[in-house]
């Protein structure tokens, strides 16, 4: 299963709005709000690397108050 890290960084004061709105979409798997250089980082897993681009694109980076973005695709993982 296709899985990425977004880390995000929002508007001055906006960051628990968007926190807020991430977590309630259903693929994101885990969202944090942290301090440095981003201000959230989410966990979102799809069926497919399309599914997964999609998210990012459409539901992820068009959601207002979000200034900019930064993925990484997961290449390996250990469960």
């Amino acid at each position: 299963m296709p899985s990425a890290f977004v880390m995000i960084n929002t508007e001055v004061g906006a960051e628990k709005e968007v926190l807020e709105r991430l977590r309630k979409l259903t693929d994101i798997k885990e969202s944090y709000a942290v301090f440095g250089i981003y201000d959230i980082v989410a966990k979102i897993e799809a069926e497919s690397m399309e599914k997964l681009k999609e998210i990012i694109d459409w539901r992820i980076r068009r959601l207002d108050k979000i200034r900019s973005t930064l993925t990484m695709i997961v290449t390996e993982s250990k469960h």
